[in-house]
């Protein structure tokens, strides 16, 4: 429940989910790519993040479910491609739950006993990291000293079961605050100029962790 004081406080609204399908329904192709990124900047505890993470895992149930370990790097894959920020902290802890929850019932549905701890444990590290407690206006983090919001790009590169981190500021990859030009694709890296002649954006990253085995990434 929603309190009146706290929508006036925080304008908090939930959408409906019959208001989430048709809306996503307008982006259907993207939301039925295993790889295509979402970002919702005010999550709450994740109604559309949630719709569009049961799509993608029905498409990689259809895509893979004869094989367990294509099934389970495509759907860290998709996991890994949601994005949230929310200012209130019991949003940021449903939400990361609430994904959790969507990965790890299709999952056991899928291969039961054979479900493996390491590849839930993965998909909750992922969401610990792309679900941010933070304010998408300032784009910084929420309590502490309000560090600047670092995204992860979770890639594949190899085409094997090596996944890559690089680590980018939210305030990086949004140019269109400093140059007035629109903002593109989370993590986008275009040619270094278009096709028109014009300078192309190549956001800095902070930092880039060396490729490991996806079933590894919760471990010490």
């Amino acid at each position: 429940m929603v309190t009146r004081q706290r929508v006036a406080d925080h304008g908090e609204v939930l959408t409906g989910q019959r208001e989430v399908n048709a809306m996503l329904d307008l982006v259907q192709q993207e939301t039925e790519r295993i790889d295509s990124r979402f970002l919702e900047p005010a999550c709450g505890d994740g109604n559309f993040l949630a719709e569009i993470l049961r799509r993608k895992l029905r498409v990689v149930e259809s895509r893979y479910r004869k094989s367990q370990l294509e099934y389970e790097r495509h759907a860290v894959l998709a996991v890994s491609s949601l994005y949230g920020i929310d200012i209130l902290p019991d949003n940021v802890v449903a939400c990361r739950n609430r994904l959790a929850e969507i990965f790890e019932c299709a999952y056991a549905q899928r291969f039961k006993k054979k479900a493996k701890p390491e590849c839930v444990a993965a998909a909750r590290y992922i969401l610990d990291r792309n679900i941010i407690h933070g304010d998408a206006l300032t784009l910084k983090t929420v309590g502490g000293n309000g560090q600047p919001i670092v995204f992860t790009e979770w890639t594949f590169p190899f085409h094997n079961s090596l996944i890559k981190r690089r680590e980018f500021s939210f305030s990086d990859l949004l140019p269109g605050e400093s140059s007035g030009k629109g903002t593109p694709d989370l993590f986008a890296a275009p040619p270094l100029y278009s096709d028109l002649g014009e300078r192309a954006f190549l956001p800095r990253e902070r930092k880039t962790h060396p490729p490991i085995h996806f079933l590894r990434l919760a471990r010490p």
